[in-house]
């Protein structure tokens, strides 16, 4: 089981016309956050039904798919790398030490700017380094929070989307306190939607004392993701601040 051989059945699903489309969509162009990404036309059903098949992909195999300049092939990756956390996560395999090489890797690609589209942080950062961190030390999120790459910092904010599925909305607030100046549109929205699903699920009076005292200081995407599921007259009185 190679590489070339998750590829391959990801070609046999491939679709020119979707290729064109999500090239497009995820903002490929000069100057767009996604400038240069390539894409075969692979949607994310499909992506996810072909590695079922090599879930047990060796580590060395998935940094050659985290490598390639096909996006699709990286989601591949990024999505055999949850798989084997997670195999390595339950209670009769729980295993650490293939937990932490799980996460070097994906530390690695990281570093290596290869997690570097909207959809690729979104669809790992909370099953990988979330449950890995949830009982650690998170220095490295505030370090991500700082950093000026775009990815890293909103990898930082969804990774905590684990902490708070676990009633843990301690993180997201701390690096919200760093983040709230910070006005890019991938960021605004990751911060608005992490503070929503805080209310969500956590508690909604935190949410509301947490709005009540930055709303004025918040960016207004960020404001309107927070507030979307308030009632009418607290989202009005909100974002009027």
């Amino acid at each position: 089981m190679i590489a070339a051989d998750v590829v391959a059945a990801l070609a046999a699903v491939s679709d020119p016309l979707d290729a064109v489309h999500l090239q497009r969509f995820f903002k490929t162009g000069p100057g767009e956050y996604g400038e240069g990404d390539v894409f075969v036309g692979v949607r994310v059903p499909a992506t996810r039904k072909v590695v079922k098949s090599f879930a047990e992909l060796p580590l060395d195999e998935v940094d050659v798919l985290l490598d390639s300049e096909v996006h699709e092939h990286r989601l591949a990756g990024l999505l055999i790398l949850n798989a084997q956390f997670a195999a390595a996560s339950k209670p009769r395999n729980f295993d650490v030490e293939k937990q932490e090489r799980v996460v070097d890797r994906y530390l690695g690609a990281i570093g290596r700017r290869r997690v570097n589209n909207w959809d690729l942080v979104d669809s790992s950062a909370e099953n990988i380094l979330g449950p890995w961190l949830f009982d650690r030390r998170r220095d490295l999120l505030f370090s991500f929070a700082r950093s000026a790459d775009l990815w890293e910092r909103r990898i930082a904010l969804l990774t905590t989307f684990h902490f708070i599925k676990q009633g843990d909305a301690s993180t997201t607030f701390e690096l919200a306190e760093l983040l709230l100046p910070d006005r890019a549109d991938l960021i605004q929205k990751a911060l608005g939607w992490m503070l929503r699903e805080v209310g969500k699920k956590v508690d909604g009076a935190l949410l509301l004392s947490y709005l009540e005292q930055h709303a004025s200081a918040m960016g207004r995407t960020a404001l309107s993701y927070a507030t979307e599921h308030l009632d009418p007259e607290t989202r009005r009185a909100l974002r009027a601040s």
